[in-house]
């Protein structure tokens, strides 16, 4: 058997020092945006909206992703074990307790929708559209505002329920004790990975696809689950790498793991590209007219520069570089690659959802549709897509470094744990 010791496997002091900083970064970041918004208004609330609202959108879908996407993987740790998700158990346990900030912070989406300034279906000119007119019993301000009621709560509790019993499990002695908590985390995740999929498919439609109502997708609940597996994944990736740089961590996250980590998040990376080329093509073969407008606005406008940038970034350049055994052996090179996914991550949102309600759309006038591409308004929106993101992760990373604090570093009560660290030459 290993001797642990809890107090080897504590976060580093400088974890404190970094969240501070992540949270002077975010808090100056935000008022940045803000400024730049509110100047970029011109004095309306509707300019306001135009210029905030779809930035901050694009940085809420990626730090929500981190928190929800943790939980799904965590959860099909318990059901699948290895010893990849040992080492990283406490990494997505503590992103999942970020989940009450991660509600906070979607008061201002719910502010939008109920002032009437980011989604169409909500405002009165576009209201009695063909499109929106069939579909006002679902897209309606209170059941918007219910269902996002519903998604937290089966979030939270959750991540409650694993989180609680994870926590009993490293207090128990008694292996008997310790594999029934271990059974109950199991048949949790079970239905867990259901209710989540479930609940981002719907949150997905929610939050990003109804901004364009008059279009629709099937698969696009797989391609938001997808996106959010891989934006936890890497992100996680990122902070095992530096703690591994704290003795005696360097013990702990072992060349092996990385390439566990790096043949799955390979594996995260070809889902979600085959997820979108999926609904490219299906959409694309179709030619349906209340489908291919969205390609064609993601495709005019130098957004087709966008797109490429996306198919060579996200998934040619990472599919190429993840093949490498040695590059998922080497904790700096994975981190390279990671960083490059989570970037690029930003930018698919932003792909995604800055493109999205423009005003020539629904006026039919050709330079109405270049003001909309190019005007300072729409300048002020891009520059705002990777300004907020870093405000509201400056926060979030600041919560997650709180929540990653209070507990050991590792799951001290799984039984998994003695194999996970001495695999591989083992651990003294």
């Amino acid at each position: 058997m290993v001797e642990i010791d809890e107090r080897h496997y504590t976060v580093p002091a400088s974890a404190a020092r970094f969240g501070s900083r992540a949270l002077i970064v975010g808090a100056v970041a935000l008022v940045v945006g803000l400024v730049i918004a509110a100047v970029g208004s011109g004095g309306t609330l509707q300019g306001f909206g135009e210029a905030f609202w779809r930035p901050y959108l694009v940085a809420y879908m990626l730090w929500a992703g981190v928190a929800v996407g943790s939980m799904a993987i965590m959860m099909l740790h318990h059901l699948s074990g290895g010893g990849w998700g040992v080492v990283l158990r406490r990494l997505f346990e503590a992103a999942t307790r970020t989940l009450p900030l991660v509600a906070l912070l979607f008061i201002p989406i719910a502010v939008a929708a109920v002032t009437r300034t980011l989604y169409p279906w909500t405002m009165p000119e576009h209201m009695h559209a063909h499109a929106i007119e069939h579909k006002k019993l679902y897209l309606n301000i209170p059941f918007f505002l219910g269902r996002a009621v519903f998604y937290f709560a089966v979030w939270f509790a959750l991540a409650y329920f694993l989180n609680k019993w994870s926590l009993q499990q490293d207090g128990e002695d008694d292996p008997r004790v310790r594999r029934r908590l271990r059974e109950r985390m199991q048949a949790v995740s079970g239905p867990g990975i259901v209710l989540f999929g479930l609940t981002v498919t719907f949150a997905g439609v929610d939050w990003v696809m109804s901004l364009e109502p008059e279009w629709f997708s099937t698969i696009y609940g797989l391609l938001i689950m997808a996106g959010w597996g891989l934006t936890s994944f890497a992100f996680m990736i990122m902070v095992a790498v530096w703690l591994r740089a704290h003795d005696p961590l360097e013990l702990v996250y072992q060349p092996r793991h990385f390439h566990d980590h790096g043949k799955l998040l390979l594996a995260f990376v070809m889902i979600w590209a085959y997820f979108s080329f999926s609904q490219y093509l299906i959409i694309w073969a179709g030619n349906l007219p209340e489908e291919i407008p969205w390609y064609l606005r993601r495709t005019q406008h130098g957004w087709g520069y966008v797109a490429v940038a996306l198919v060579v970034l996200h998934f040619a350049l990472p599919f190429v570089l993840l093949l490498s055994r040695d590059l998922k052996r080497t904790a700096r090179l994975l981190f390279s690659v990671a960083a490059l996914v989570l970037f690029m991550r930003v930018v698919d949102l932003f792909w995604t959802i800055a493109p999205s309600i423009k005003a020539a759309e629904h006026h039919g006038a050709a330079a109405a549709d270049a003001a909309a591409h190019h005007g300072p308004s729409a300048i002020v929106g891009y520059a705002l897509s990777f300004i907020l993101p870093v405000g509201i992760g400056g926060i979030w990373v600041w919560y997650f470094a709180r929540e990653l604090a209070k507990r050991p570093l590792l799951p001290l009560g799984d039984e998994g744990l003695d194999a996970a660290l001495e695999q591989g030459g083992g651990h003294h």
